[in-house]
């Protein structure tokens, strides 16, 4: 009687509120044997989450306000990158080893401007459409470079003849299933060469709000996040790309990002709308590289000496291990 008297006085107070779910301190929605029921407690769980995550923030927000200039510094969010185990490796601008070796390595012609970049870029044998379009698109962004097709040459042997034609790097973009999957960078005459794992490739046509074609201006290069020492060479290797002088009335710029040993490029045209606000128009392609092995000289894959290879085994241990 007690329970229909409690329920005919909530109905004659009008319709009562949702009720809010409360979840014991030990739930687990992996205990619950019925799978639909299982995916509706996880929902309702993740909902309750964000409900008082959302609370949780507001409140913060009005005692800041409330405190004025008295509120505490807000605290920095832990992530993966500011987490980052040391790297005995990481590049000291002072070290006088890393002056010497900076001033003698295979990139320093390029950086005393004594030598002229002139880059190849081949295929693997037999390309299909897209690796063909983006070997094509990828010639527009590095001025002064040349597309050529295998034609069933063996690397071994186009290298001599690069250098003889006083090409500076030769890129390979290889493919699998009809999708570019992997880029070979060889610096010439003397190497280094290294291999990446490609993926995330999108040509023009694929990204949306794209700008216009570019033009043929050199465009400005940015290298980001290429702190120890192999990262320090790829970072020359990626500058050795560019041509030194970068001509900015073209307004074009080339980005090279590195984040969690993933190698980020995106080219863009950029415009000054004030002096504190700055409107980008990404113009293509955009791809994502993964640095697999940084082999001495030019490419040979049975003698080759290897100063670095990837192996997930032994150095994927820690999420927040990086090499670059």
């Amino acid at each position: 009687a007690g329970g229909g008297a409690g329920q005919g006085a909530g109905q004659d107070a009008g319709p009562a509120a949702p009720e809010r779910v409360l979840f014991p301190p030990t739930f687990s929605v992996s205990e619950i044997k019925n799978k639909q029921r299982r995916h509706f407690m996880f929902l309702r769980w993740k909902q309750q989450q964000r409900k008082e995550k959302l609370a949780l923030r507001k409140k913060r927000r009005k005692e800041r306000e409330a405190l004025g200039d008295k509120a505490p510094p807000k605290a920095i969010p832990k992530t993966i990158e500011n987490q980052r185990i040391y790297d005995e490796t990481t590049v000291d601008p002072n070290d006088e080893e890393v002056a010497f070796d900076i001033a003698t390595d295979e990139f320093a012609p390029y950086f005393n401007r004594q030598t002229v970049p002139k880059i190849l870029i081949t295929t693997s044998d037999r390309p299909r459409g897209r690796t063909v379009r983006f070997c094509e698109q990828l010639s527009t962004v590095i001025p002064n470079s040349h597309v050529y097709y295998r034609r069933g040459l063996a690397l071994k042997r186009i290298i001599p003849q690069c250098i003889a034609r006083d090409f500076t790097d030769l890129i390979v973009i290889n493919e699998d299933r009809k999708i570019p999957n992997g880029l070979v960078l060889s610096h010439l005459p003397d190497g280094p060469t290294a291999h990446f794992r490609m993926s995330s490739v999108r040509l023009r046509k694929e990204i949306k709000r794209k700008g216009k074609e570019p033009t043929e201006h050199v465009p400005e290069v940015i290298l980001n996040n290429f702190t120890t020492r192999l990262g320090h060479s790829i970072g020359r290797m990626f500058a050795s790309l560019f041509p030194h002088d970068p001509q900015f009335i073209g307004r074009q710029v080339a980005t090279f990002h590195n984040q969690r040993d993933y190698i980020f490029f995106r080219f863009h045209r950029y415009i000054f709308k004030s002096e504190k606000k700055v409107g980008i128009q990404e113009l293509g392609p955009r791809f994502t590289l993964k640095l697999r092995s940084l082999q001495k000289g030019t490419f040979d894959s049975k003698f080759g000496e290897y100063e670095w290879i990837h192996k997930r085994r032994e150095m994927d241990t820690s999420r927040r291990k990086f090499h670059l």
